[in-house]
């Protein structure tokens, strides 16, 4: 799966490397068999974003791109399109992806996390809970949005962000990007037409490996 993710990462248009980083020597071993960059990290990271900024801390870039290794069927224009909106402006400091969805079961699922955002772009909550919550079902609404997991950051950001303790909302949720939200930075959503599979349990697993073969096979 982490050669799944690594390989569409390093086919994305806007990025220029690709390391991934671990505190796993199975998984830099795994990397390394076939051609990719690890980097090692400290062990006692409590988010992906923490362990990310221990790497960034040592690159010269400007943007750093979180893609998390269990998606193996993100898109490389997907995390064009997040970096994208990041380079659109030195105010835009973080931004992620969501996509609108399609089966109630998913708005129902705690795996699946969603996201509202403001009329200009930018993310007012993300949750494990079905939101938003329709209280008449007359009342007309947008359909609600299921949140991609990959976040683009400016590299400054990103470790002021990694310098900041967990926060309450963070912690209940076990949503990293919330630490931004409760500290009152912004978070650009994107809207992306690509869909994601995020694998968080045995069936998401074999959801995905039915999908790769069905693409192979086709």
């Amino acid at each position: 799966m982490i050669e799944h993710v690594y390989r569409r990462a390093a086919a994305a248009r806007l990025v220029d490397a690709v390391v991934v980083a671990t505190d796993d020597h199975r998984v830099r071993d795994a990397v390394e068999a076939f051609g990719g960059t690890a980097c090692m990290t400290r062990t006692d990271h409590q988010s992906g974003t923490d362990r990310l900024a221990e790497v960034a801390a040592l690159l010269s870039c400007t943007v750093v791109i979180n893609v998390q290794g269990d998606e193996p069927l993100l898109a490389p224009e997907s995390i064009d399109e997040a970096v994208a909106a990041v380079l659109e402006g030195p105010s835009n400091v973080m931004a992620t992806l969501c996509r609108p969805i399609d089966e109630p079961s998913e708005f129902q699922d705690p795996n699946v996390v969603k996201v509202v955002k403001d009329r200009s772009g930018f993310a007012l909550y993300f949750s494990r809970a079905p939101i938003p919550h329709v209280r008449a079902a007359s009342h007309h609404t947008e359909p609600p949005l299921k949140h991609i997991g990959l976040y683009v950051y400016r590299r400054e950001f990103l470790l002021r962000l990694a310098a900041l303790a967990p926060t309450p909302l963070e912690t209940a949720e076990s949503l990293e990007q919330l630490r931004a939200l409760e500290h009152g930075f912004r978070i650009r959503v994107v809207e992306s037409a690509h869909d994601s599979v995020g694998v968080d349990t045995p069936a998401d697993l074999d959801r995905v490996r039915r999908l790769v073969a069905s693409a192979t096979s086709a």
